[in-house]
């Protein structure tokens, strides 16, 4: 009796889809396809944007799965790839440089005592938002980042300090709400 695909590691998948295997492929597309879309809109991209840079990376995943060396995740890879893939596209569209007016910083979603991280992000910068996005969703090191977005690594780990500052001050509960915390980064 064989394997089912499912059995199978992404390492072994990645072997296999960089010697052709289309089926092998697809299964690493079906694993982690939710979460690149997920980075690439917590990043700033509407749902069809996302959709569409994540079909890109994982097209462009396929024709250089031979470089996938099992040394990270396969998900931490294809991440890499889509956030890249984003990055040229938000340099070369104009409309996704204006950055969030002052007053719309103040809103966060309560969802019934539950703080919303999609939300919270909103409210940074663009900049802080990609940095922290890449760096804490995507695994990019402060250097990997510096590089594609084409910025002094000074000025991204202060986009990605300052952003996660913000997001820890908006996701604080409310003076005397039993004093829970919330982790992010």
């Amino acid at each position: 009796m064989s394997k089912s695909l499912r059995d199978f590691h992404d390492v072994e998948l990645a072997a296999q889809a960089a010697a052709g295997g289309r089926r092998e492929y697809g299964e690493l597309v079906r694993r982690h396809g939710s979460a690149v879309r997920g980075l690439l809109r917590r990043m700033g991209a509407t749902p069809s944007l996302s959709d569409d840079v994540a079909q890109d990376a994982f097209l462009q995943g396929f024709q250089r799965c031979a470089e996938f060396r099992g040394q990270g995740t396969f998900a931490g890879w294809i991440k890499k790839i889509a956030a890249r893939l984003y990055l040229k596209r938000v340099a070369k569209e104009a409309r996704y440089v204006a950055e969030i007016e002052a007053d719309q910083a103040d809103v966060v979603v309560d969802h019934g005592g539950l703080m919303d991280l999609d939300e919270a992000l909103k409210t940074l910068s663009e900049t802080e938002r990609v940095c922290v996005s890449l760096c804490h969703g995507a695994g990019m090191s402060h250097p990997e980042i510096a590089a594609a977005m084409n910025l002094p690594l000074g000025t991204v780990k202060s986009h990605v300090k300052r952003g996660l500052d913000k997001l820890r001050a908006r996701l604080q509960p409310a003076h005397g709400s039993g004093g829970r915390s919330v982790h992010v980064g």
